[in-house]
């Protein structure tokens, strides 16, 4: 929902599938160049696990992830999708399956994937960066794919190429807090998965709702990762960002209090007040917030739960636990980027931020107070 910050944002899975393909390629060349052997089976199986890494992924990305199916993560959904293609391509996918699984003997064809330095997100830094105008979050992906190399078919960046990591890391702290944890962006997209949600809960009980066939049938439907049969596969690819944006614009006239509202929230740009907090917020701040709405607009507690609730956002740019970043030194050691690099703010980057935010609806605001 970054687009109701930023109205140049952006980004479509085929946008960015086709963006880290173009990457991927240019990475396999250089490895090449500098002597590490990849087949053109290898090199086959990068571009289509690359291709299909975000396959899984529904319309508004991870709003779907909490509201229209239970909790089935879009990782799990693209290898779904990866398989049931194998099967129509008689087993072409087999060896990029067991990449993108890593199940593959040759480590850094899963580092490329999916890890700390990716395509993935080289791709969509520089892309967002672009498209949303936030020019800290601009990186330089030609250099950092120079910098590639192989040692012992795990990844390494060679000690020249130093600074842009850590430029990358920087960048994708910045890009985080600018845009994708944008105060506007985070609520929209809560709004979002509660309409959703809402949506859902009407269904449940009987009542009809304008929508796509296959909105419908994801709304009338309990789908868990393992219903996921090659029918609701089908049903799930023919869902996209046009589906939710014209149901939006028909249940904006519901009857229905609660869905009606929301909707209306996000198609006149006039969202819930947000406000972040370094430490949780009081206690019991949510439960006072609840009961002043619900004198003022006279609907149930459970109602109000929709407008009025409480979360926390984490960021970190880079983790000690995962997979490090590994710098190749001149006297042909390897060394964890955070170890290696003499900027003391990379050790910082390694920390998880944790910020609170308290969801409420404007008309309260005159009487909230901190």
């Amino acid at each position: 929902m970054s687009y109701l910050v930023y109205p140049g944002a952006h980004h479509t899975r085929f946008h960015h599938a086709l963006g880290c393909m173009h990457i991927m390629q240019k990475a396999v060349q250089t490895l090449r160049f500098k002597g590490v052997e990849i087949s053109n089976d290898e090199e086959n199986a990068l571009y289509i696990a690359i291709l299909l890494h975000d396959i899984g992924h529904g319309p508004f990305s991870h709003a779907m992830e909490h509201s229209i199916v239970e909790e089935v993560h879009h990782e799990e959904l693209s290898l779904l999708f990866m398989e049931q293609l194998n099967k129509e391509f008689d087993g072409q996918l087999s060896l990029a399956i067991k990449v993108f699984k890593g199940e593959y003997h040759r480590k850094f064809m899963l580092q490329l994937i999916s890890s700390q330095l990716d395509m993935d997100r080289m791709d969509y830094l520089k892309r967002d960066s672009f498209y949303s105008g936030v020019a800290e979050g601009n990186i330089n992906s030609e250099r950092l794919i120079q910098m590639m190399n192989v040692d012992n078919d795990v990844l390494v960046i060679e000690e020249k190429g130093i600074y842009s990591v850590e430029k990358f890391l920087v960048a994708r702290r910045l890009m985080y807090w600018q845009a994708y944890l944008h105060k506007t962006s985070v609520v929209g997209e809560l709004i979002l998965t509660k309409i959703l949600k809402r949506a859902k809960e009407l269904v449940e009980k009987g009542i009809e709702l304008e929508a796509s066939k296959p909105l419908v049938f994801f709304l009338k439907n309990k789908v868990e990762l393992s219903d996921f049969n090659k029918e609701i596969l089908e049903q799930f690819s023919y869902l996209d960002d046009s589906d939710i944006l014209s149901a939006l614009k028909a249940w904006q006239f519901h009857d229905d209090y609660v869905l009606s509202n929301l909707c209306r929230m996000i198609i006149n740009r006039d969202l819930l007040k947000i406000k972040l907090f370094d430490e949780k917020p009081e206690k019991g701040i949510v439960k006072k917030y609840k009961k002043e709405f619900t004198n003022l607009v006279k609907i149930s507690d459970k109602e109000a739960a929709y407008f009025v609730f409480k979360g926390s956002l984490k960021n970190q740019a880079y983790s000690k636990e995962s997979e490090p970043i590994r710098i190749y030194k001149k006297d042909k050691t390897i060394e964890d980027v955070i170890e290696a690099s003499d900027q003391l703010n990379l050790k910082a980057l390694s920390k998880p931020v944790t910020k609170y935010y308290v969801c409420f609806p404007k008309q309260i605001l005159e009487s909230y107070t901190f």
